[in-house]
Order: structure tokens, then C-alpha cells, then sequence
């Protein structure tokens, strides 16, 4: 595998990130939503360097399982999220690929009537996005490869990873 994003660099661009969410919610409570699993890592890191009052709840949404590669049939599981209705809501995801995932999460997000609903991701695939959406918050561009570490994983495996490397088809 190669390095992609050191540890160190990911570690600046998140309190990078955290400054500009604390500017926009300007004291504001926020309800962050993290989408599992692969963004406990990024919301970890980047939740307790944002100075305001915060709720975080997390939610399921998986394409990828076991040793595909590639994304399947959309699970989403929203059970547990409190009344958004006013609310500022945070939404935290690893990673923006095809967008697939992430549209359809805003989209029922704001079905629960939210006052305003940001998007934040560690990282953002180029050329594979087939959804319009705009993140808020982006911590890196990346080339379309397959990424594992700092949350992201292939087959459960290499979350544990403190930067992100790019991980080829003959480690799989």
C-alpha cells in the first residue's frame, strides 16, 4: 500500500475544518449526525476540537461489504436520530464516491425539517461522483483509488490506520 495523506497533514486540515464550522454556527447548538463506520475516526477527531454546545448521534449506511470493492444495494438505518425539526444538523461521512450514499441520507434528513443541514467529509474521489451534491466542508480531494485508513477500511480491516494509503488490487 502507499501513503496517500500523512497523519499529520489530516490532523491540520481537521482543526482547519473545525475553525470554519465553529465561524459558521457562530455559538449555535449543533446536532452532528455520523454516518457509521467509517467516520468515527474523522468525527472523533474533528468533535472535540469544535467549541459549541454539540449532540452526536450516529446512523448506518452501508454499500460495501465483506471484500467488494465495489458498492452494492444501499442499507440505511435512521432509527435512534432525535427531532431535528429547528435544529442545525452536522452531517459527518468519510468519504464522497459516487455521492449515492450521502444524497439519499440529506434527503431524509430533510424530510425531518432541520433549520439548516451541512455536510462535512474527510474526503472527496474524484471523477466518480454520479449525484450532484456539494459537501460543506471538505477535508482532501483524492484520486479515484481505493483508500483504506483513518476510518476506512476493505473488509473491516485497516480503520486502525493513523493516515490514509492508497491500497491496490493485489493487497486485496
Amino acid at each position: 500500500m502507499d501513503l496517500l495523506i500523512p497523519a499529520d497533514r489530516i490532523a491540520q486540515r481537521i482543526n482547519e475544518i473545525a475553525g470554519r464550522i465553529q465561524c459558521d454556527y457562530s455559538g449555535r447548538p449543533v446536532v452532528v449526525v455520523g454516518v457509521l463506520t467509517g467516520c468515527l475516526v474523522f468525527l472523533s477527531d474533528l468533535v472535540r476540537r469544535i467549541d459549541l454546545p454539540l449532540r452526536i448521534h450516529l446512523i448506518q449506511a452501508s454499500s460495501y461489504r465483506g471484500e467488494t470493492t465495489t458498492p452494492g444495494q444501499l442499507e440505511l438505518r435512521l432509527d435512534g436520530l432525535p427531532d431535528l425539526l429547528g435544529r442545525d444538523v452536522l452531517v459527518i461521512d468519510d468519504i464522497l464516491d459516487t455521492g449515492q450514499t450521502l444524497h439519499r441520507i440529506i434527503t431524509e434528513l430533510h424530510r425531518r425539517g432541520p433549520t439548516t443541514l451541512r455536510v462535512a467529509v474527510l474526503l472527496r474521489k474524484s471523477g466518480r461522483q454520479a449525484v450532484a451534491l456539494e459537501p460543506d466542508y471538505v477535508g482532501f480531494e483524492i484520486p479515484d483509488a481505493f483508500v483504506v485508513g483513518y476510518g476506512l477500511d476493505y473488509n473491516d480491516e485497516y480503520r486502525h490506520l493513523p493516515h490514509i494509503a492508497v491500497l491496490h488490487p493485489s493487497e486485496h
